[in-house]
């Protein structure tokens, strides 16, 4: 019995001493023969996101107001000349305008391109 109990500790003490990580119980590799140096560094995050979404909103809000006041002068125009066509033109393009962040340009020029489109169709027929 003393030999079996002489067995089963070897085992034991074997088992505790294999490192998952570097040793393999299959090969016969020695720790002095093969070494390896790992490393981690750790730095703050780069805030490079917050800076392209910035100038982004910019670029958006900027071309938004450009898309505006052309719907703007596209309905105003629509008023005197080509109506129909000119004021489906400015309406696009005030949607377009709102959706790049010219929320009040586009507004009005998508108002005016619709009381020129109706005014258009309903009353200069008749003038």
């Amino acid at each position: 019995m003393s030999d079996e109990r002489r067995e089963l500790n070897s085992v034991d003490r074997n088992l505790q001493d294999i490192d998952v990580y570097y040793d393999n119980p299959e090969t016969d590799v020695d720790r002095d023969d093969y070494r390896e140096e790992t490393a981690a560094e750790i730095a703050a995050p780069m805030n490079v996101s917050r800076d392209f979404e910035h100038d982004a909103v910019e670029d958006t809000t900027t071309s938004g107001r450009v898309l505006g006041y052309s719907a703007l002068a596209l309905s105003i125009l629509s008023l005197f000349i080509l109506p129909v066509i000119m004021g489906a033109a400015g309406i696009v393009l005030g949607f377009v305008a709102r959706r790049r962040g010219a929320e009040m340009l586009g507004a009005w020029a998508i108002g005016i391109g619709a009381v020129s489109i109706i005014v258009g169709l309903f009353v200069l027929p008749f003038f």
